[in-house]
């Protein structure tokens, strides 16, 4: 049975109400409309002299898979500060936005669906990462030998960035499933002057 909603200006129940030609839960007594929007994730690709820097994931969902560093964007957050932020939390490094690799839907059957707006981003210069308390672990590996990731999202990500830097043999779906690329970072990146939060 579905959860029933109320109306947060009188209490009321909320109804079935046809507006723009979508079925939307809203109050009867008021023009109080149940808008079910988006949340918004940012996410990143990490680039170390080791490689691209993954984690492997401390909680669900996706527990004991790899994933990118990134979480949810905060209400009163810029996207790209929560980028740095969750590679803060996740990697426990400083890294540097290098740029925007693009933003994608996520669709849900039984949630909200999300926004993830993903960049490309190098460890701060004297950085080195280790697991925050989201992680068991984390690890630069060469775009060869990247693991599996726990969710699809993240492997469109890394398709992305994988074409942006002319590269087009995709991640493989295992560890050392197919033999290791020559690597090289990305060039420096120029001074960002969008500013760090938290």
């Amino acid at each position: 049975m579905a959860a029933t909603h109320f109306c947060i200006n009188c209490g009321s129940p909320l109804a079935i109400r046809v507006i723009d030609g979508r079925e939307l839960e809203a109050c009867p007594n008021d023009d109080f409309v149940l808008w079910r929007d988006p949340k918004v994730v940012a996410a990143s690709v990490v680039e170390s002299e080791e490689g691209i820097v993954v984690g492997r994931r401390a909680i669900e969902p996706g527990y004991g898979l790899w994933c990118l560093p990134g979480g949810f964007v905060d209400h009163d957050e810029d996207p790209a500060a929560a980028a740095v932020r969750e590679c803060r939390e996740e990697i426990g490094a400083e890294v540097e936005l290098t740029g925007l690799l693009g933003v994608f839907h996520i669709p849900k059957a039984a949630a909200l669906s999300i926004i993830g707006i993903a960049y490309q981003a190098r460890l701060a210069e004297g950085a080195t990462i280790k697991a925050g308390v989201e992680m068991l672990e984390v690890r630069a590996f060469r775009v060869g030998e990247l693991p599996e990731l726990a969710f699809p999202s993240h492997r469109a990500i890394v398709e992305t960035y994988l074409k942006r830097r002319g590269l087009e043999v995709l991640p493989p779906q295992s560890v050392g499933g197919s033999a290791p690329l020559a690597w090289q970072p990305s060039p420096a990146p120029a001074p960002s002057p969008r500013p760090r939060r938290r």
